[in-house]
């Protein structure tokens, strides 16, 4: 992750206002390759330098956690070969970036049902959430084999176990329950959800997390987005009222 220059967006920036945490849809690496007559994997070698870049962009502004779908459930259905090259980059690319993860103080934490991952890839993941777990300065949760819809499953399925088990009632069944059930339960809900790509949809993501949380979607495909499209979705996040279902009146101070 080396230094870019810097950016005229982040100069708008509200550094008090800066979202916590940060989770985005990274859309679009296979549209970009075919666009250059390239296969698929191709574009998602040049997406992990976004990787670098966003992360890099996120840290320097003070966001605390940032979230990147990496793979979710949904990618096992993906041509084996493309399945297979991206399981390499993954390996590939978190054993390269360790050292400027420790070296940055980010600490790294995995969603999913990271069970389903290869060995290699589990054995990779495990070491290098060990060697930064002591990174104060921001968490990057990679979202891997990763869906909403199975998180909300095995997260029903856990009370429903503790239920069995005396551990608890239905009726200590509340969001709080819910929410420390699930995978994400020890980080915050996001504040903003960027999707790339021009795609507007959720695709299975965070979809308990992101009840509240803004979201922008960019036309740019994700080896293009660059921190300058980072910093200007931050900005729009900094333009909007967030109400949380009360009134603009409620929310000012008083």
């Amino acid at each position: 992750m080396k230094s870019s220059p810097r950016s005229a967006a982040i100069e708008e920036i509200d550094k008090t206002r800066v979202p916590e945490h940060v989770a985005i849809i990274m859309d679009g690496n296979g549209r970009w390759a075919k666009s250059k007559g390239h296969i698929r994997l191709f574009g998602h070698r040049h997406g992990v330098k976004t990787v670098r870049e966003i992360i890099e962009a996120a840290s320097e502004i003070g966001v605390k956690y940032l979230t990147l779908y990496a793979f979710s459930t949904e990618n096992w259905n993906r041509p084996q070969s493309e399945v297979n090259g991206l399981m390499e980059l993954l390996v590939e690319t978190i054993k390269d970036e360790t050292p400027t993860l420790m070296e940055k103080e980010i600490r790294l934490k995995t969603i999913g049902n990271i069970e389903q991952l290869p060995a290699k890839c589990n054995l990779q993941l495990a070491e290098t959430v060990e060697a930064t777990k002591e990174g104060k300065r921001m968490t990057l949760i990679l979202a891997l084999s990763y869906s909403g819809r199975w998180d909300i499953i095995q997260a029903v399925k856990k009370i429903a176990r503790d239920i069995q088990s005396g551990k608890t009632t239905p009726e200590n069944i509340d969001e709080n329950a819910l929410n420390s059930a699930l995978n994400t339960g020890e980080f915050p809900n996001p504040d903003l959800l960027i999707r790339t790509s021009g795609e507007q949809r959720i695709s299975n993501f965070l979809l308990w997390e992101i009840a509240y949380s803004e979201i922008h979607f960019s036309p740019v495909l994700w080896p293009d987005f660059k921190r300058e499209d980072f910093y200007r979705a931050i900005l729009d996040y900094q333009s909007r009222e967030r109400r949380f279902g009360k009134t603009s009146e409620q929310m000012l101070p008083h």
